[in-house]
């Protein structure tokens, strides 16, 4: 038998494979499991986004292979969306090409950028693609600490004088995943300085930006001025727009980047199905409003979680976007020993932070991808168990 290659060494199956085979044999045993883990949203896309799909799919002509830099009205799109969300002026031809979800685009980034020794600046806790394209290209992953101190942002003035000037890319977040975090235009001007200072690729991770809250209006990278002359950010409709499995999104900003994904994603893949694209131009330019109501749901869900935790001792901020409530532990647990025991004594299932790396010892991630009356037992459940345990 043939060994994989060296680079195969940085790669494990990922947490939801090994955690989703552990709920569904539990599930076979009458278990039943509230999954709180995943950020994949329960609701659907609105109506006229299906009606697009279905539409295009009938259509005798759009079941072929389609370019891989997309329609023109699908990049078009995109551009007025950032316009009229951002204020964002992008050229369709050069600064925008579409991606099979934002994950790929990711991987694929560090592949096309990094070369064996380059060091990327990824923040830990993290999405943890951001660290397996890095080590998959041989680069060298230099974590970059978020802090509840510091609201989750990472310290730039802390970095290292040498990281920095072997530094290929630095990967930012924001809505944040894990942490539910947001950034300040502040935060991203003093991002943009430095990487216009030593010469690195800033890489901005937006798949969050229109799960917000409280009045919450999450900035583009973008919107900086300068981003673009060392920037790129990925949007995903994803979670925008409740389309997880359609996957459909984009990376936008500077063109000589998104030249170069381009080229190698025409040696990765084979395009997109066309009625995907046209019900992602649906998405985009149709009707927004349906957002606002898609969210308020988020955040009764936030706010019952928020409720249920903190009457069981756990230390938690109220997020203000994305899907998940970061949760402090209340006892001296590991991240994963808490989040299977939790499992295997309450059914309720949810992330431990340190999938995100070592900095998310400590925490768990909550998703707000189940039903109200889902969520209302889970935390009831939670509650029941952490209270018997202090009786113990």
């Amino acid at each position: 038998m043939q060994t994989t290659a060296d680079r195969m060494t940085h790669l494990a199956p990922h947490f939801f494979a090994s955690l989703s085979a552990r709920i569904r044999s539990l599930q076979a045993a009458g278990r039943d499991i509230i999954r709180l883990d995943e950020g994949a949203p329960d609701l659907p896309p609105a109506p006229h986004i299906i009606e697009a799909l279905v539409h295009s799919a009938r259509q005798p002509n759009t079941h072929s292979y389609q370019p891989h830099i997309g329609p023109d009205a699908l990049r078009r799109a995109w551009a007025d969306y950032y316009i009229r969300e951002y204020g964002v002026e992008l050229d369709p031809n050069t600064e925008i090409v579409p991606l099979l979800g934002s994950k790929e685009g990711i991987f694929h980034l560090s592949q096309a950028y990094v070369n064996p020794g380059d060091i990327v600046l990824v923040p830990d806790p993290g999405y943890i693609t951001y660290t397996r394209g890095a080590l998959f290209a041989g680069g060298e992953v230099y974590s970059m600490p978020l802090r509840r101190e510091n609201g989750y942002l990472p310290d730039l003035r802390a970095i290292p004088m040498e990281v920095l000037r072997r530094a290929r890319l630095m990967w930012l977040n924001y809505p944040n995943n894990p942490t539910a975090a947001t950034a300040s235009r502040e935060f991203f001007a003093q991002a943009v300085a430095l990487a216009l200072e030593h010469g690195f690729l800033l890489c901005h991770d937006a798949a969050y930006m229109q799960v917000a809250f409280d009045g919450e209006r999450p900035p583009s990278l973008l919107e900086t001025p300068g981003a673009k002359g060392v920037a790129v950010e990925f949007n995903t409709l994803s979670k925008s727009h409740n389309m997880a499995g359609w996957r459909s999104g984009a990376l936008l900003g500077n063109a000589q980047v998104t030249r170069a994904l381009f080229t190698l994603k025409t040696n990765a893949d084979s395009g997109h199905f066309l009625p995907i694209w046209e019900a992602s131009i649906a998405a985009l330019t149709g009707d927004q409003t349906w957002l606002k109501a898609r969210n308020e749901v988020y955040r009764q869900r936030r706010d019952r979680v928020i409720e249920g935790l903190r009457a069981s001792d756990f230390i938690v901020e109220t997020p203000r976007a994305s899907l998940y409530v970061w949760a402090a532990l209340p006892e001296n647990w590991s991240s994963m020993d808490f989040a299977a025991a939790l499992l295997e004594n309450t059914g309720v299932s949810v992330t431990p932070g340190t999938v995100f790396g070592r900095g998310g010892e400590g925490y768990v991630r909550i998703s707000l991808t189940a039903p109200l009356e889902r969520v209302d037992e889970a935390m009831r459940r939670i509650h029941g168990w952490m209270m018997g345990k202090d009786k113990e």
